[in-house]
């Protein structure tokens, strides 16, 4: 056995099913292993995408995906991927070829210190010196990025190490890292101290962010506040974690979240924050969470709590365990009158400011309203499906407007708010649930950035669903300079984008054209019928806001 064929059984024992990247001579000999495995392989058309693909499948699966690179330029070309995934918390596994360990140093060709570049954007990284050593590491590596805070861990390995004999193998059954053990269960006083808290709180208000559905404790959440009548606000990662409709959820909060949710934020006096960063895009002043009022802040990552703002009470643990945690004490405790912890005078108040506070639009009846559109596109989506958005103006009608059902997911990159991830992701989810519906949308800057991959989708058959909301600028900049710079617009202008019905041709793609609200329904009817790829291009207004 070659050390490659190593990394191919370290694969298989995880239960690895794909493998998404891009080949060179670096990183050959493994995929020269993986022919001889039941893993599939998709050979993305750059290597950015691979680890995009690669978090696509990991967000519908709930363990890491996998990409392979090759050195040089091919794992460089991969770190925007990878900080993606760091960002989101998504774990991911990448490995990239690496030149020959005894030319480490020297300059050569397509030579990259890869390990040292990724420093800020993984949990952690090894460079493998030893084929010997391969079982151990991936064993640790796919445990490190599967646990604790998640994220993504890198394995370069030398072409020569993959090449090298093994002349025993053996896969750990179990990983013991001295220096690494994250807490998972919540400490029993500081869960007895949030109870205390909901007990004396007259306006209860969990705010959910994307740790939630890392630790699938969506149900949890669920069942927990409607048992207790607490309302639940999101941020933008934590879309997903109630059905958009259910009465207790009031949206998105955040500079371009719902008014109303900042509202409830504002005047609740007890505020559970659940798998969420205090950062800047969901709370930009953090004052505004711990003035009058007891913040409790959850979160698997011990270095989240308090960094931005400091807690009444912090809560080191995994949302899904602390919920539970929080179900069998609350029974302990509360006196079945007491078991209700919000009161309908709250729940009324809130009802009341989503209807003052709901935004009205006045779209141009010339071209399509892209929040009309998004609601009649997700009113019509299957009851599992996946919408995948994408970054921009896309991305905040999305999150204003997709509507989630019960068993939907709602995928976006929110950290580091990468354009192009929408394609490459949604194929990675597909791939990963080949029975759901998944739907990517973008705009037309975003799309450019990932177009390529047209040509992946159709090489491998992915059946993906794409919605490219067109206006021919940089939407989301252009709107930041309408306002900061008084309309003096600069390299916003998407002139000379290419014509997406001819594209649309050239990958033998259906293609479809919506150019204002006149045949929505009819065309979203013809884009949604079957399960194969369609093209649909939507005519945005150019001046439109989110």
């Amino acid at each position: 056995m070659t050390g490659a064929d190593a990394i191919i059984k370290c694969l298989e024992a995880e239960g690895v099913t794909t493998v998404f990247g891009y080949p060179g001579v670096a990183i050959a000999p493994f995929y020269n292993s993986i022919l001889d495995s039941v893993i599939s392989t998709v050979l993305v058309r750059t290597e950015q995408n691979a680890a995009h693909a690669a978090s696509g499948v990991s967000r519908i699966t709930g363990r890491p995906g996998v990409c392979a690179v090759t050195s040089g330029p091919g794992a460089t070309n991969v770190i925007t991927g990878i900080a993606t995934a760091f960002a989101d918390s998504i774990p991911l596994i990448c490995i990239t070829g690496q030149v020959n360990s005894e030319l480490l140093g020297s300059d050569v060709f397509q030579e990259a210190d890869i390990t040292g570049a990724v420093e800020s954007f993984v949990k952690y990284s090894y460079l493998v010196k030893d084929a010997a050593e391969i079982p151990r590491i991936f064993k640790e590596a796919f445990y490190i990025a599967n646990s604790g805070r998640k994220g993504p861990v890198l394995v370069d390995v030398p072409i020569d190490i993959q090449n090298a004999s093994v002349t025993k193998f053996k896969y750990p059954e179990e990983v013991s890292l001295r220096t690494y053990k994250p807490t998972v269960k919540g400490h029993a006083v500081q869960i007895k101290k949030v109870i205390g808290e909901l007990k004396k709180a007259k306006r209860p208000l969990i705010c959910a962010g994307g740790g939630v559905l890392l630790s699938e404790a969506e149900g949890e959440l669920r069942a927990f506040a409607a048992r207790h009548r607490i309302p639940v606000v999101s941020t933008m990662m934590g879309i997903g974690v109630m059905p958009t409709d259910h009465p207790l959820y009031f949206r998105m909060v955040g500079n371009n979240g719902k008014a109303y949710a900042n509202r409830a934020i504002s005047e609740s006096d007890l505020l559970i924050m659940v798998g969420a960063r205090v950062a800047d895009r969901a709370v930009n002043q953090p004052d505004l969470i711990t003035k009058d009022k007891v913040l409790v802040h959850m979160d698997v990552d011990p270095a989240e709590i308090g960094k931005n703002a400091g807690p009444t009470i912090p809560l080191v643990g995994d949302a899904k365990h602390i919920f539970g945690d929080l179900e069998k004490e609350m029974e302990n405790q509360f006196s079945k009158e007491d078991f209700i912890c919000g009161s309908e005078e709250w729940l009324e108040t809130l009802n009341t400011y989503r209807r003052e506070l709901k935004r009205r639009r006045s779209p141009n009846p010339a071209y399509v309203d892209p929040a009309e559109f998004i609601e009649r596109l997700t009113d019509r989506m299957e009851e599992d499906s996946v919408y995948v958005a994408d970054v921009g103006q896309n991305q905040i009608w999305s999150c204003g407007y997709a509507k989630v059902k019960e068993r939907g997911k709602f995928l976006t990159t929110g950290g580091m708010g990468t354009m192009g991830y929408s394609i490459p992701a949604a194929m990675g989810a597909k791939i990963a649930a080949p029975g759901r519906q998944v739907v990517a949308v973008c705009g037309d800057g975003s799309f450019q950035m990932s177009m390529m991959e047209l040509a992946t989708m159709r090489q491998h058959d992915i059946p993906v669903k794409l919605v490219v909301l067109k206006n021919n600028y940089l939407g989301m900049v252009r709107q930041y300079q309408h306002f900061t710079y008084k309309d003096n617009y600069s390299v916003v202008d998407l002139s000379g984008s290419p014509d997406l019905e001819k594209l649309a041709s050239a990958y033998d793609l259906p293609f479809l054209r919506l150019e204002n609200m006149d045949r929505c329904d009819e065309v979203l009817d013809t884009f949604l019928k079957e399960d194969a790829s369609v093209l649909l291009e939507c005519l945005i207004d150019p001046m439109d806001l989110v």
